[in-house]
């Protein structure tokens, strides 16, 4: 209860029958605030930049079949270039019809991930699951990661 000191009669305070704001207006400015701060947490931002691995090179097989991804989309299989729609009948020519054996895939830098994936779906299709990705070599500070990596194979 708020008393008013305006007409006093008699000595007696005469109660006032407003709503005290102050209390509201302050715990609408801490809610204002928690959820000023709690805004930006739930939004999600992540930067990622794939292309260089650190993982530890695997030995490299007597003659590894590359599948390359070129930036302009166009397959290469070892070094002939290979149209999507034969790529099932080139790897078993050059496999052997060996679906055990592992594929090395290669994609450039600035082939969209969506891309590369057709690309692996089309390998599982095919029947080849033993898919290895090939990255450069995290380079050491100050060095320049130039040379391609030994292939860093996938499970």
């Amino acid at each position: 209860m708020a008393s008013s000191l305006k007409d006093a009669q008699d000595g007696d305070l005469v109660e006032v029958s407003e709503i005290n704001v102050t209390p509201f207006i302050d715990v609408i400015l801490v809610l204002l605030i928690i959820f000023m701060v709690a805004a930006p947490l739930s939004t999600v931002d992540v930067a990622v930049e794939l292309p260089v691995s650190n993982a530890q090179p695997q030995p490299r097989p007597d003659k590894p079949l590359f599948l390359t991804l070129k930036s302009d989309l166009t397959l290469t299989l070892d070094d002939d270039a290979i149209a999507r729609g034969m790529l099932q009948g080139a790897l078993d020519q050059h496999t052997g019809s060996n679906r055990d054996q592992r594929v090395f895939l290669r994609a450039d830098q600035a082939v969209a991930y969506g891309e590369l994936m057709k690309v692996m779906n089309l390998l599982r299709d095919a029947g080849y699951l033993k898919i290895a990705l090939v990255g450069l070599e995290d380079a050491k500070p100050g060095a320049a990661a130039t040379s391609a990596a030994p292939p860093a194979s996938a499970p």
